[in-house]
């Protein structure tokens, strides 16, 4: 499908071929979901952490006899039951992470970039180059009427866009590697340069 192109200062830059493969799919909630819910899991640390009852630091001391008080039995004060005692089955530090297969993890990258086109919030732009600082972007960036955006370059990143784009709010860029399903459904515009759109095509041929 033949897709418009512009330049940074909104000015038209011909057309590019887009593959009906990664662009026109019928997005799928269910794998969108799956592939986010991978992601988010393994960004989770992990580290909380409760101290039992062997960790806390009161006593150990059985706390009075065994029988002829009118109570309950106990042993030391580092019980579950007691104030300040050992927490009972808490969180320990683990790994949220689990398996995702990398096939169904390209399939769910080319449902979120279908999800953007067919909601109408992707652009193409021929190249990320700056004209200037960072104010010189930031209006070109509020022309556009970009709000929160992820731009996706090609292999590696333009210097200068980087340096300039760095301390613009809502503005994000990611080479064509970095490109995932969870920043892209975030952002509410995608947009891709002319060699982002090649890597993107051979990285989930």
């Amino acid at each position: 499908m033949k897709f418009d192109v512009i330049q940074m200062d909104g000015g038209k830059a011909g057309s590019v071929e887009l593959d009906e493969a990664l662009f026109g799919l019928e997005p799928r909630a269910d794998i969108l979901h799956r592939v986010v819910r991978w992601q988010r899991n393994n960004a989770q640390q992990g580290t909380h952490k409760v101290k039992t009852r062997s960790e806390t630091s009161y006593s150990t001391k059985k706390i009075y006899r065994q029988k002829g008080t009118g109570g309950a039995r106990h042993g030391d004060r580092n019980a579950p039951i007691f104030r300040k005692g050992g927490i009972y089955k808490g969180p320990t530090p683990r790994s949220h992470g689990h398996e995702l297969t990398k096939k169904f993890r390209k399939l769910g990258l080319r449902h979120a970039l279908s999800a953007k086109m067919k909601a109408g919030e992707l652009v193409i732009i021929d190249a990320a180059v700056a004209a200037g600082k960072t104010a010189a972007l930031a209006k070109q960036v509020k022309d556009l009427g970009w709000k929160r955006t992820l731009v996706v370059d090609g292999a590696s990143v333009n210097e200068e866009f980087l340096i300039a784009a760095r301390n613009i709010e809502g503005l994000d860029i990611l080479p064509s590697m970095g490109a995932n399903v969870y920043d892209i459904l975030k952002s509410d515009t995608l947009v891709i340069t002319k060699a982002g759109v090649e890597a993107l095509e051979a990285r989930l041929k």
